[in-house]
């Protein structure tokens, strides 16, 4: 892996629904050791031509393809699926059709662990949210009845260990607020 890319809120420089901030995901990127993190800044109208703009740029540059980490969802696939080849750059999806419980499994048995930064509260009770994602967090979660990977928005995260990262990436929960029925966790570093 050469480039990570990741778009964020230009207003409020956080990933959208994660609301993880843009320089906390430059540490993670950082500590991942991938030598080059492409981070837009962008509005939720713009999002589709920056895209497009970034796929452009990456093709140029002579990138082949590119690795996204969709599960089940078949629209969200579809629609990346169909700028990242219109660009001419392959599609590559290695989670797809995967079961998420055995993927969250899989990443809490190898080391992985995230934070929960967002949960939907129609889905999830605010306990959830600044939980780790470990051996319990997939054992609780597993019981809900909802997807234990947050595949339908019951959750979002921050990853911060695992194989991947040659050392974790330190953070402290901070302030929680409220957009609407979504409960979010700041992270300080």
């Amino acid at each position: 892996m050469r480039t990570l890319v990741t778009f964020y809120e230009a207003s409020s420089r956080r990933v959208r629904f994660h609301a993880t901030r843009i320089g906390l995901i430059r540490r993670q990127a950082a500590a991942t050791g991938v030598p080059r993190l492409i981070a837009a800044g962008t509005s939720w109208p713009q999002m589709e031509a920056r895209l497009v703009e970034l796929l452009g740029q990456l093709r140029a540059e002579g990138c082949a393809g590119v690795v996204l980490g969709d599960i089940h969802l078949a629209d969200v696939r579809a629609w990346y699926e169909e700028r990242v080849i219109a660009a001419g750059l392959e599609h590559v999806e290695p989670l797809w059709g995967e079961a998420p419980a055995v993927l969250l499994d899989e990443f809490v048995a190898g080391g992985g662990r995230a934070v929960v930064t967002c949960v939907d509260l129609e889905r999830l009770e605010e306990s959830w949210l600044g939980r780790v994602v470990d051996e319990a967090f997939a054992r609780e979660i597993a019981e809900l009845g909802v997807d234990p990977c947050g595949e339908n928005g019951e959750y979002h995260s921050f990853a911060f260990a695992g194989p991947m990262f040659r050392r974790p990436v330190a953070w402290t929960p901070g302030r929680r607020r409220r957009e609407g029925r979504f409960l979010q966790l700041d992270l300080a570093s």
